[in-house]
């Protein structure tokens, strides 16, 4: 007799996903878009290279409201400072005292950010990396954003470099907002809500178009003004 009460069985999250499937998607649904593609080439990806969220999100914590140069070296200090370095774990996060992490440079507040990581990681709240696969994309939002210093966009940057899920678009990012803004050749960036709208015909191939707009902001430069409308 089966149990009726079971619950169905969980579909796993695959990691990345078919780029030239996506390619193509994207160069039907949208033309301009798809010139742009042609004259930028291929995308690459690092969906296939190990990772583990708490050393990823330590590092985007680290990484905040600093330039690149600044941010390596603190993060070099960091990991001398670690036992198990260079990768961060969250017991030796717990353990590090803030007077440490403060000599190699962490603001107050990151070291904080950085001890609140550990624990809820230690707790389960941020789950390890086997576990990714079962959450999609708004439960591991959820999860992630509990942290301490862990917003929305840290959250998707994750979603898309590291575990390449298909239908992401981070409409706060300025630099995919400045592509859309090359792209539609608007007078400004979309603002967030104005380019979810425009997004709607990449999706289920969201975060590819993403790739691209970021690729258009570096490439194109915005028009002469031009309305939305």
């Amino acid at each position: 007799m089966s149990d009726s009460s079971a619950r169905p069985a969980r579909k796993p999250h695959p990691r990345g996903f078919d780029l030239a499937a996506a390619q193509a998607a994207l160069a039907k649904a949208d033309k301009p878009l798809a010139k742009w593609m042609a004259r930028i080439g291929p995308i690459e990806t690092r969906w296939r290279e190990p990772f583990e969220p708490v050393d990823a999100l330590a590092r985007a914590i680290l990484y905040q409201q600093l330039s690149g140069k600044a941010a390596a070296t603190i993060v070099a200090r960091v990991e001398a400072r670690l036992p198990r370095g260079p990768h961060f774990h969250p017991e030796d996060l717990r353990d590090i005292a803030v007077e440490d992490l403060r000599a190699c440079g962490v603001s107050g507040n990151k070291a904080v950010a950085l001890k609140d990581l550990a624990a809820k990681a230690l707790d389960g709240v941020v789950p390890p990396v086997q576990e990714l696969r079962w959450l999609d994309n708004e439960a591991l939002i959820e999860r992630l954003t509990a942290v301490r210093g862990i917003g929305r966009w840290t959250v998707e940057m994750m979603l898309m470099f590291r575990l390449g899920r298909p239908d992401v678009l981070p409409v706060d990012d300025l630099g995919v907002r400045r592509g859309a803004q090359v792209l539609r050749r608007l007078a400004e960036p979309p603002k967030p809500k104005e380019l979810l709208v425009l997004g709607e015909r990449w999706a289920p191939w969201r975060t590819l178009a993403s790739f691209y707009l970021w690729r258009i902001a570096d490439l194109g430069k915005p028009p002469v003004k031009r309305s939305q409308s």
